[in-house]
C-alpha cells in the first residue's frame, strides 16, 4: 500500500527502525519487529543507518521482510549523496523488485570530509529522477525548526515546496521538543501552498547522552519544560527514561487534539519504550 493512500483514511501512526550495524547479527532485527509489530502501525520505515546507500542492500531486505513475513507496510529509506543515477537506477529496480511501494528520498549526510561525489546534490534531484523513471510512492523529509544550511524560514519552505512540487506523496517530519515549532511549520507549508500530510516525527529521548548528541546533530531546541526534567532526572536513568516517554505521550496527545495528519515515532528499536507510547495515545489517535 502507498503510504499517501492511509492519511485518506485516518490519522497515521508508523514506526521507524534502523538495521543492525554489519558486524551485527541480522537476526536481532526481526526480534525486534516481532514486538513492535504487535503495535500494528500503518508502516514501518527502514533507515540506510551508518554508511547511508551502501547498507541499501539491507534496508530494502529488512523492508520487503515487513510486508511479506509480517503483512505491514513499509518505506525503503533512500540517500542521494554519493550516488550516481546507474547505481541509483540499480538500487530502485531492486526496491521494485522486492514490492515495496515508498521511498523515503533524502540528500543524506555530507561526508566529514566534504567529498561529495555522483549525481545528486540535493534530495529534490532524487525525487525527480524517481517520478520519471519509476511509479513509487515518494516521500520526503522536513525540518519544523528550519534545516540547519537554510538561512531562514522562507528559504526553507521555498526549498520544500519545491521538493513536494517535484513529486512528493507526503512528508515526515525531523523531531522536536517543542509542539509550538510544528504548528508554526505546518501554518508556513500551508500558506505556500504545499497540501500533502504532514506528519510529525515524534522521539522519546530516554538519556542524557542521547539528549546531548541529538541537539548537536538536528539544531534542535530544548524548551525550558523538557531542560527542567532532565535536570531532575539526569542522575536516575530509569526515571529519566520514564520522563522522556511522559514527554513524548503529552506531545502526541497535544498534536492529535490539533489535528496532526499522523505520528511518526522514532523507535530507536526499543520495542518496549514504542509499547509504552502507543498504550498511552491510541485511543486519541
Amino acid at each position: 500500500m502507498r503510504t499517501a493512500d492511509i492519511f485518506r483514511r485516518k490519522t497515521v501512526f508508523s514506526l521507524e527502525i534502523f538495521p543492525p550495524k554489519r558486524d551485527m547479527n541480522e537476526s536481532v532485527i526481526y526480534s525486534t519487529l516481532d514486538e513492535l509489530t504487535d503495535i500494528h502501525p500503518d508502516f514501518i520505515s527502514v533507515t540506510c543507518g551508518a554508511g547511508g546507500g551502501k547498507n541499501g542492500s539491507r534496508t530494502i531486505r529488512i523492508a520487503s521482510d515487513i510486508i511479506n513475513r509480517y503483512d505491514t507496510t513499509s518505506v525503503a529509506h533512500l540517500p542521494c549523496i554519493g550516488l550516481t543515477k546507474e547505481r541509483a537506477a540499480q538500487i530502485l529496480d531492486c526496491i521494485k523488485e522486492s514490492g515495496i511501494e515508498n521511498v523515503l528520498a533524502l540528500r543524506g549526510d555530507i561526508p566529514d570530509d566534504n567529498g561529495v561525489t555522483g549525481d545528486f546534490s540535493h534530495a529534490d534531484e532524487l525525487i525527480t529522477f524517481i517520478r520519471e523513471n519509476y511509479d513509487l510512492n515518494i516521500i520526503a523529509a522536513c525540518y519544523p525548526e528550519v534545516h540547519p544550511e537554510s538561512r531562514n524560514t522562507v528559504e526553507d519552505i521555498i526549498h520544500l515546496k519545491n521538493k513536494v512540487d517535484c513529486g512528493v506523496g507526503h512528508l515526515i517530519t525531523q523531531l522536536f521538543l517543542d509542539n509550538r515549532h510544528f504548528y508554526d511549520f505546518r501554518e508556513n507549508a500551508q500558506l505556500a501552498g504545499i497540501d500533502v500530510p504532514i506528519e510529525a516525527g515524534i522521539m522519546p529521548v530516554t538519556n542524557k547522552k542521547q539528549i546531548e548528541r541529538i541537539v548537536k546533530l538536528c539544531a534542535i531546541e530544548l524548551p525550558a519544560k523538557y531542560v527542567r526534567v532532565l535536570e531532575r532526572y539526569e542522575d536516575d536513568p530509569v526515571a529519566l527514561r520514564d520522563a522522556g516517554i511522559a514527554y513524548a505521550v503529552d506531545q502526541i496527545t497535544e498534536l492529535a487534539a490539533e489535528g496532526v495528519d499522523g505520528i511518526h515515532l522514532y523507535t530507536m528499536n526499543d520495542p518496549h519504550t514504542a509499547h509504552k507510547i502507543y498504550d498511552a495515545v491510541k485511543n486519541v489517535i
